[in-house]
């Protein structure tokens, strides 16, 4: 089953821009406060991350996956290991922003997300983020297990 899905996984970086709306793909909504921003009302650049991590996190928790869980009983985690962020716009101080993570490639130890942060029709980030599994006693990537890449992959 898991070679099958890798099998029809999409090639990474080879897909046109139209096939991405059957993307497996995940949104949140989040209100600006003064904690995000800075002495200037603007959103603080390094808190987009924390904003497209929670997305990200909410999707797996979506999917019934347990974080916590994962790391106790699995000895598996996930970490960031690669992020580009294209600032296009700023949010401010009560702005409702949603932010999406699209599934763009999965396979072996990496998913890779396009991640974009939008209020309302104005979207705000442009982003790519790269997450590997990694075994949690050891921190060496480690293949994302079968049923979690079949969930990712099937998740809506």
């Amino acid at each position: 089953m898991f070679e099958r899905a890798a099998a029809n996984a999409v090639k990474c970086g080879h897909r046109p821009r139209e096939d991405t709306a059957s993307n497996p793909h995940y949104s949140c909504k989040f209100r600006i406060y003064w904690e995000d921003t800075d002495a200037g009302g603007v959103v603080y650049y390094a808190n987009y991350l924390k904003f497209m991590e929670r997305c990200r996190t909410d999707w797996l928790r979506a999917l019934g996956v347990d974080q916590q869980r994962l790391r106790l009983e699995r000895q598996l985690q996930f970490a960031v290991v690669a992020v580009t962020v294209d600032f296009l716009r700023p949010a401010v101080l009560n702005d409702e922003i949603v932010v999406t993570a699209e599934l763009e490639c999965l396979r072996g130890a990496t998913i890779s997300f396009k991640q974009t942060v939008m209020r309302g029709d104005v979207q705000l980030i442009d982003a790519s983020t790269r997450v590997a599994c990694l075994d949690s006693g050891t921190l060496r990537p480690c293949a994302i297990p079968r049923d979690l890449f079949t969930e990712w992959r099937n998740g809506q």
